[in-house]
């Protein structure tokens, strides 16, 4: 049995974006092949926090679409560590250890935080 090849990681702040009906951040969803994107259990956290029930539901089949990315003991470390390093807010360290980790690209739209021409771990699909 083929596991998929996961080539991203969704940042929360995308499908944000999607949900608060971001034309920009639809069609670049639109796009995106689920088998080969991610989200992490902390983007999953951070989006279904900010709905209700009904909205739950409605926006669960989305995130169950995508992988899930889980933190283990070393991506936490690593995290900690990317933390220190930059100043990076943790749930963004955690964004950076996964991506850099499992060796894909993070999309989010981030770049005060995450340059692309500085981490090349990073892909900027839109600016607003």
């Amino acid at each position: 049995m083929e596991f998929p090849v996961i080539v991203r990681l969704i940042d929360s702040v995308i499908l944000i974006d999607h949900l608060n009906g971001i034309e920009k951040a639809t069609r670049f969803i639109i796009k995106l092949d689920p088998v080969e994107t991610a989200i992490s259990v902390i983007t999953r956290a951070e989006i279904l926090t900010g709905l209700g029930e009904t909205e739950q539901a409605e926006v669960i089949p989305l995130l169950d679409q995508y992988q899930l990315l889980i933190i283990d003991k070393p991506t936490a470390d690593f995290a900690a560590r990317l933390r220190r390093e930059h100043g990076w807010k943790l749930p963004d360290a955690f964004q950076a250890a996964l991506a850099q980790h499992h060796k894909i690209k993070l999309i989010t739209r981030k770049s005060k935080d995450f340059n692309p021409r500085k981490h090349d771990f990073v892909e900027i699909p839109y600016k607003l």
